[in-house]
């Protein structure tokens, strides 16, 4: 039964303003009276409605995690296309009109456009028909995958949508999803074209242009950040804990870890459009020195921080050496504190996922960057970026000591 309940019919505006910054409606109508009940916590119109809204919510947060899903497979198969150096292989672009030559002809002639193009001339000139269909095939992949995630998204948000399951809030934040959905596909597009666009030069090796490489993946980034941000309000609310002024120390922590991932997985993306994996294969020292001779040869001097693949590879080094010391003094700050189950779980999975990726990251470089190495690297990141931000988000609830 509701409790506290009175009968203003004036005050009927201030429960609709109310009923549109929360996700249960406080008004119940009893024969042709409306009630009006002042909220403890949350109001709830029946136990039947509370449960639907509870299904409902339930089924947006496993879209979200799914939408998330599919957005880190995305990133996977773009690493394994990049490092089987098959992004350049399709040299067109059609939303709905892309699909695999059906007969011998069709496949030559889809070689003979390749054969037009930057890579197949300064790179791949012994390449044959087989060779050009295995990586004509993995950038077809990566890209229906692409258009995948962009229907698994849609086509339930618009079924959403339409049955009221979004609240204003949420209306908002599934928008810019779209958004940045979009752009990103129209991203890819704008990366691939700038491989296929002939520079001159003695120097001259046709790649895909490092900055749009790095904009590409850190769209992505942010995408799968959100969506997975979004989906865990649901799907994993904060367990209680008690708030201490070393808790509140703890949960800035995190949001360091978090914002040095992300920076961290953003160097990698310039290390991978420069090649800059193969150039210093030793490690902790780079050619039996602490700081390369060329490390800041390139001029201007800001330039080679971006087109320097010494100075690009000895940054990626020092953000990955950081960000597995911030991982480790967590871990250690986490043992003194009296935390909550769930979030002890996290705190030690972000310590064995940054272990794990710093290992992976110095086996593939002295390796010479193979490719399922590489892919694997690649996918760590993303996932240590998943337990920062899971992390932060069970820790969203510590904001300030109470008095």
């Amino acid at each position: 039964m509701l409790s506290r309940c009175f009968r203003p019919d004036s005050l009927r505006q201030v429960a609709i303003k109310w009923s549109k910054r929360n996700a249960f409606v406080p008004l119940v109508k009893t024969g042709s009276t409306s009630h009006l009940c002042k909220p403890v916590g949350r109001t709830l119109v029946s136990s039947a409605e509370n449960a639907n809204t509870g299904r409902s919510n339930l089924l947006v947060g496993k879209w979200l995690l799914g939408c998330s899903g599919m957005v880190f497979g995305a990133v996977v198969l773009g690493g394994s296309t990049r490092l089987t150096e098959s992004g350049l292989s399709m040299v067109d672009w059609h939303l709905l009109k892309e699909r695999p030559p059906l007969t011998h002809d069709e496949w030559t002639a889809e070689f003979a456009k390749y054969q037009q193009f930057p890579e197949f001339k300064y790179k791949h000139k012994d390449i044959n028909l087989t060779h050009f269909k295995f990586i004509w095939y993995m950038e077809y992949v990566h890209r229906m995958w692409g258009r995948v995630t962009g229907a698994v998204f849609l086509l339930p948000a618009a079924y959403f949508w339409y049955r009221g399951y979004f609240k204003r809030p949420l209306k908002i934040r599934v928008s810019v999803f779209g958004l940045l959905l979009g752009f990103q596909g129209l991203l890819g597009w704008y990366m691939v074209k700038s491989g296929l666009e002939e520079k001159k030069g003695d120097n001259y090796l046709p790649r895909v242009s490092q900055h749009r490489l790095a904009l590409h993946l850190g769209t992505a980034f942010v995408l799968y950040s959100f969506l997975l941000w979004s989906s865990l309000f649901v799907l994993s609310p904060p367990q209680k804990m008690v708030v201490t002024s070393q808790l509140r120390k703890f949960r800035r922590f995190a949001h360091a870890i978090k914002g040095l991932s992300f920076l961290t997985a953003i160097s990698g993306a310039f290390v991978a459009g420069l090649g800059a994996g193969l150039t210093y294969n030793t490690f902790p020292k780079m050619a039996d020195k602490w700081i390369p001779d060329d490390i800041l040869s390139f001029e201007p001097t800001r330039s080679n921080f971006t087109e320097n693949p010494t100075t690009v590879q000895f940054v990626h080094r020092i953000l990955g050496i950081s960000t597995l010391v911030a991982v480790v003094s967590l871990w250690l700050y986490s043992r003194r504190l009296a935390i909550s189950p769930k979030c002890r779980f996290i705190t030690n999975g972000v310590f064995v996922v940054g272990l794990t990726q710093v290992g992976l990251g110095i086996t593939t470089l002295l390796l010479q960057v193979p490719v399922l190495l590489a892919v694997l690297h690649q996918a760590g990141a993303l996932t240590l970026l998943s337990f920062a931000l899971w992390l932060s988000h069970e820790l969203k609830i510590v904001r300030k000591v109470p008095k």
